[in-house]
C-alpha cells in the first residue's frame, strides 16, 4: 500500500527539486517525482529518499542517533537550542522557510518552528535513523536523506533560514538557496567546549584551534558576519549522559562504550561552550 503525502513534506514540495535533472516534483503514489519520471520513495517513517541510487557520505548510524536523542532529551543543550531560536527569531519574519542542513534528529529545526510560527521546515542529513526522528520532530517539519556535499536538491533563493548545527557545511550553495535578506546561522564548539571531559578521554576527536579561521576562510566568499553569541555555561553529567554525549558525535567512531567505563570517573561538570554565528549573504 503507498505510504501517504506527510503533510509538512507537502507543504515544502513547491521548492524541492529533483535532484537527478532539476525539474519540479510532484506527489505520486508513496513518492515523489519529476515530469522525466525520476522517481523518489516516501519512506514509511516519513521522510523522502532524495539519495536513492546514489551513496552517500556517511552520518550517524543508529546507535549515534538513539544516543543523541537520549542525550537532547536531557535539555543539557537547551540553551544552545533557545539562542538558535532566538537568532532566527530576531532576523526573519514568522512565515518563512527553514533549512537545516545535517539536521541530525530535528532538535534544533524543532526549536526555531516553536519560534516561527507561521514557518515551515526542511531537515535534510544522510542518516535514514535520524530522519525518522526529524519526521517526528514537529508538525512542520519534513524530513529528506540528501547530502551536504552535492548541490542541495531545492530551487534558488527559496530559503529564509539555513541551519548549520554542529554539521558540515556547503557555503556555495546555502547561499544558492538563501533569499537576499536570509540568514545562514552557524553552530560550531570553541575550544573550551567539553574541555574536562576531552581531558579525561584523549581519545575523543579534539577541536582544530584554527577551525575558526578555516570557517571564516570558506564562508567570505558568500557570507558577511551579521552577529556572533558566545554560549557557555557549566552542566553536571550522569554516567550514563556521558556515555551518551560521547557516542552521539565522531567520537564514537574512536572510542567503544567500554573506554568510558574502564576509564572510571565521569567529570561531576563539564563546560559546553558554542559560538552561534548568523551571516548575511553577499
Amino acid at each position: 500500500m503507498p505510504v501517504s503525502l506527510p503533510p509538512a513534506l507537502a507543504s515544502f514540495v513547491d521548492v524541492l527539486r529533483c535532484p537527478t535533472c532539476g525539474a519540479r516534483l510532484h506527489p505520486g503514489h508513496g513518492s515523489l517525482r519529476c515530469p522525466a519520471n525520476h522517481t523518489f520513495d516516501i519512506s514509511r517513517h516519513g521522510y523522502v529518499s532524495l539519495l536513492t541510487g546514489t551513496r552517500a557520505t556517511s552520518g550517524d548510524d543508529a546507535a549515534m542517533a538513539r544516543a543523541r536523542d537520549r542525550f537532547l532529551a536531557t535539555g543539557r543543550y537547551r540553551p544552545i537550542r533557545r539562542i538558535v531560536a532566538q537568532l532566527a527569531a530576531d532576523t526573519m519574519p514568522g512565515q518563512s522557510n527553514v533549512v537545516d542542513v545535517g539536521c541530525g534528529t530535528g532538535y534544533y529545526l524543532a526549536g526555531v518552528l516553536d519560534q516561527l510560527l507561521d514557518a515551515r521546515g526542511l531537515g535534510l542529513d544522510t542518516s535514514v535513523r535520524a530522519l525518522r526522528a526529524t519526521a517526528r520532530a514537529h508538525e512542520r517539519a519534513a524530513a529528506a536523506a540528501w547530502d551536504v556535499f552535492r548541490p542541495l536538491p531545492l530551487a534558488d533563493r527559496t530559503a529564509d533560514v539555513v541551519l548549520n548545527v554542529f554539521a558540515p557545511r556547503n557555503p556555495s550553495e546555502f547561499h544558492r538557496v538563501l533569499r537576499p535578506g536570509g540568514r545562514l546561522i552557524v553552530v560550531r564548539p570553541t575550544g573550551r567546549h567539553l574541555l574536562e571531559l576531552r581531558s579525561q578521554l584523549p581519545a575523543m576527536v579534539g577541536i582544530d584551534p584554527a577551525k575558526e579561521r578555516r570557517l571564516h576562510k570558506v564562508l567570505a566568499p558568500f557570507f558577511a558576519t551579521a552577529d556572533t553569541e558566545l554560549v557557555e555555561y557549566g552542566t553536571s553529567l550522569t554516567g550514563p549522559e556521558a556515555l551518551d554525549l560521547v557516542e552521539m558525535t565522531p567520537s564514537a567512531r574512536h572510542l567503544k562504550g567500554a573506554d568510558l567505563d574502564d576509564h572510571g570517573l565521569v567529570p561531576d561538570q563539564v563546560t559546553v561552550s558554542v559560538l552561534a554565528s548568523t551571516y548575511r549573504p553577499r
